[in-house]
């Protein structure tokens, strides 16, 4: 009984406390929140964007002429000069063409040869019945006529063998320059980066909608460059000229240096909507081209850049999660009750008292004085890291709520709010252990 007793005391002793403790929290003033000095920090804006890293000089090799390919002397990864032979194809049918189209020139020649000597014949011709037409009269009129029209007419046959030189010598020059593209030489100098055919295979026509028809491609590693896409709400504050750290997944633990060179005009792919009827975001290629691009260096290879768009030194600056939106009075906005299915007047005033919260929303951060939040608007510039660089409201040296998000979020201007004693940092050597 008496151990009953003791037990029932004991139980009645925690609950009395845990009832004091709850009185103690319920009877303590203000929001629990975070805060922090407003002090001043260098702040760099970037826009952080993916893409490939590609080669700033390329050419993509495709054959003009098709046929079967008899000579490969390079290899993918090989150095080539300009100049070096890169491929050769069988020639033998436009070795052909080239002796059908000589000889169809030299027919046309013979038949232009022909018409000039029958043209020389009819001019003779004419001369000599006009001769006897007029002095002795000894032709008709008649066959005056006939002979100036034969003369006409072998004018105009030469003329058309002429022609025809002119066709035949037209099809040799593109015989022949079908035969020179058997020999395929490389355009530049630089590394074969990819290569597409072996020998013996067949290479065909290239054109922009086959892909099948790339046989290789030569590229300068020496200059390299990173197309990544930004999001349209990003582009407008990108410059040409601005510095860029790149991160390549292949070199991890390493970073790049660059700069733009080049903006999209147009989108990489054009806005669609999706599904649900939505518009989706699109993106712009931006170009940037690396400093210094290590010999490593391959195309294709992910690559993540931060371009930087904007610097402040020594800027006034708060923590992103301390700005907040008010009214001007430091008041939050009064949430519009939404308005019943078919009830359009409550529907359009529900609209109205959005656009005015929207119109009246001022950004600020609650400055810690005497116990309380004190709501005080503040001009932003640019964003840095965690921080935003604040060009008008504070001077420095306040102390403001820093958190937590839901505190920030319900706070208003005169609440009292209380800051967390901060906890104890041990010393250096100061747990030991004890020795027996």
């Amino acid at each position: 009984m008496k151990k009953l007793l003791i037990a029932l005391g004991v139980i009645v002793a925690v609950v009395g406390l845990g009832a004091l403790a709850v009185s103690k929290g319920k009877s303590g003033k203000g929001r629990e929140v975070r805060t922090e000095v407003v002090g001043r920090r260098d702040l760099v804006a970037t826009v952080t964007a993916s893409g490939k890293i590609q080669p700033k000089r390329k050419v993509d090799i495709s054959a003009d002429v098709s046929g079967r390919v008899i000579q490969l002397p390079v290899e993918e990864g090989q150095w080539v000069n300009r100049g070096d032979l890169l491929l050769r194809i069988d020639a033998s049918q436009y070795e052909a063409s080239v002796n059908q189209a000589s000889a169809s020139v030299s027919q046309a020649q013979a038949r232009a040869a022909e018409a000039q000597a029958q043209l020389l014949k009819a001019q003779a011709d004419q001369r000599r019945a006009e001769q006897l037409a007029q002095g002795h009269d000894l032709v008709s009129a008649q066959e005056v006529d006939n002979a100036r029209t034969a003369a006409q007419v072998a004018a105009a046959t030469l003329q058309a063998s002429r022609f025809a030189v002119q066709q035949a010598q037209a099809g040799l020059a593109q015989a022949r320059d079908n035969l020179r593209k058997t020999t395929i030489v490389a355009p530049m100098s630089g590394r074969v980066v990819r290569l597409n055919i072996h020998e013996g295979e067949t290479a065909i026509i290239g054109t922009m909608n086959n892909p099948g028809s790339l046989l290789l491609t030569v590229a300068d590693p020496s200059a390299m460059e990173a197309k990544v896409k930004v999001d349209e709400t990003d582009v407008p504050g990108i410059s040409v000229g601005d510095s860029a750290n790149l991160r390549i997944d292949a070199f991890p633990g390493q970073t790049f240096s660059g700069h733009v060179t080049r903006i999209g005009n147009s989108a990489v792919q054009g806005a669609t909507a999706s599904a649900g009827g939505e518009q989706q975001s699109v993106d712009y290629e931006v170009v940037v081209t690396l400093d210094h691009p290590p010999a490593e260096l391959r195309p294709d290879l992910s690559t993540t850049a931060e371009i930087i768009t904007a610097t402040s030194r020594n800027a006034l600056a708060v923590p992103i999660i301390a700005l907040t939106v008010r009214d001007s009075a430091g008041k939050k906005f009064k949430s519009t009750v939404n308005a019943e299915q078919g009830d359009d007047g409550a529907a359009e005033a529900a609209k109205q008292e959005t656009r005015r919260n929207q119109q009246a929303e001022v950004q600020g951060v609650f400055v810690v004085r005497e116990g309380k939040a004190e709501w005080v608007p503040v001009t932003v510039g640019i964003t840095g890291g965690e921080y935003f660089e604040v060009t008008h409201g504070l001077r420095g040296g306040e102390t403001i709520v820093s958190g937590s998000f839901q505190a920030v979020r319900e706070l208003e201007d005169g609440n009292p709010v209380k800051v967390p004693p901060a906890a104890p940092t041990a010393r250096h050597g100061a747990a030991r252990t004890a020795k027996p």
